[in-house]
């Protein structure tokens, strides 16, 4: 499954969550050298407990807008679990 997210690097808290209909990621990291595109993997794979190689950004690398393409998961337990978030 494709999911875009928005992504608000150098927050003061991190979290998840849904504004505007788009599913927004807050991270603390700052977006140089990948920095922050690492973070997103990595929050994404605690929250669909999946392996951080299973998440791979497909477009938006040096945009706050990404598409990420969510492997080794159904898509019903993808959409159950952003739901809990």
């Amino acid at each position: 499954m494709i999911i875009q997210l928005k992504v608000k690097p150098n927050s003061k808290h991190e979290s998840i969550v849904f504004e505007n209909g788009l599913l927004t990621l807050k991270i603390r990291e700052k977006p140089v050298e990948g920095k922050a595109n690492k973070a997103v993997i990595e929050k994404l794979s605690k929250l669909f407990g999946v392996a951080k190689s299973c998440i791979e950004i497909v477009s938006g690398e040096k945009s706050k807008e990404k598409r990420v393409k969510i492997s080794c998961i159904d898509d019903e337990e993808i959409l159950r679990k952003l739901k809990e978030a």
